[in-house]
């Protein structure tokens, strides 16, 4: 399985470059590659500034997000629990909103503030989240309540856009819909500092959550420190998220979906395996979603926060109709 989807990865990403206003076709990039000069100056402005950015934040997103919706719902028990539905991303977009709403009328937006902004939005909503998980056993209640948390910073940034300047809220509607062509060279390199060595750290605990997965009474018998787990889980995922919201906008779905779609592919429970299954799992789906946001054929192009919702909504209406068949059993 590990094989075909390297293989459909690596196909994905030959149309991911290829498609689009321009024609690139794989002839001509095999020849760039090996040194001939078969592209013309448009060409290769348009792969190296526009078409490569956009390929490596589509796979740094579909590497990241669906790690988080993993270790969440490891954390929780919940095959619900994940970034968007827990309020990161909401969080991570209230503190994006401070920024673009607040600072980019007057031009003082820059690249590392909205970053900073989004990962201290995320981090306060893992805080609170934390705060409530000491106190309440009961996960589902806790899921409960980061959805309300999420409300909550929803309903702020509304009133944000309704008192904001009307190029400040243009700029902030355009960014919620989400987007990975928008994501510059500068502003790729923080995703990479901030997502690979986490990414790195994440595969370096699998047994550890594979503790998780049985409980956090099992898990103290093993000699793992639950509190501590729940700091360095939180607050990778918000770094992550926050990260991944700051440049990209808000994606949902694919931190709850792609992971359940991996264990499907797999039938595998350990993560050992289901971490880097749902890593190569992610970065397929995520190529592919902005292969069909591209629109090939056509010089339009789509939300890529619509294409993902597509495709992660009937796998989590699939779970809840799971859940309930297994609830009447």
């Amino acid at each position: 399985m590990i094989v075909s989807l390297v293989l459909l990865l690596v196909v994905l990403v030959v149309l991911d470059i290829r498609f689009g206003s321009v024609r690139i076709t794989l002839v001509d990039m095999v020849r760039h590659l090996a040194g001939s000069d078969t592209l013309s100056e448009q060409q290769l402005i348009i792969l190296k500034k526009f078409r490569l950015p956009r390929l490596a934040a589509a796979l740094l997103v579909g590497a990241a997000l669906p790690v988080c919706g993993l270790q969440m719902q490891t954390l929780f028990r919940n095959p619900l629990a994940g970034p968007y539905v827990l309020g990161i991303s909401s969080g991570a977009s209230f503190g994006a909103a401070i920024v673009v709403l607040g600072a980019g009328a007057t031009g003082l937006v820059a690249t590392w503030s909205l970053a900073v902004a989004a990962w201290l939005g995320a981090g306060m909503v893992m805080i609170l989240l934390l705060f409530v998980s000491f106190r309440i056993k009961d996960v589902m209640t806790i899921l409960i309540l980061g959805i309300m948390f999420s409300s909550g910073l929803t309903a702020i940034i509304s009133i944000m856009q309704y008192f904001s300047q009307a190029t400040a809220l243009k700029s902030f509607v355009i960014w919620s819909m989400g987007s990975l062509g928008n994501v510059t060279g500068s502003q790729l390199l923080i995703m990479a500092c901030a997502i690979l060595p986490l990414l790195a750290g994440t595969l370096g605990y699998a047994k550890v959550l594979n503790g998780l997965m049985l409980g956090e009474e099992y898990a103290v018998t093993m000699g793992i420190r639950i509190q501590r787990m729940r700091i360095i889980i939180f607050a990778t995922t918000s770094i992550l998220a926050g990260t991944i919201t700051a440049f990209c906008g808000p994606i949902g779905f694919i931190g709850i979906a792609v992971p359940h779609i991996a264990r499907f592919l797999f039938g595998k429970s350990d993560h050992r395996i289901l971490l880097p299954a749902t890593i190569l799992t992610g970065m397929v789906v995520l190529v592919l979603s902005d292969i069909v946001s591209q629109l090939p054929g056509t010089e339009r192009v789509l939300p890529i926060n619509a294409v993902t919702s597509l495709i992660g909504i009937p796998v989590v209406i699939w779970l809840v109709i799971m859940n309930r068949k297994a609830q009447s059993i």
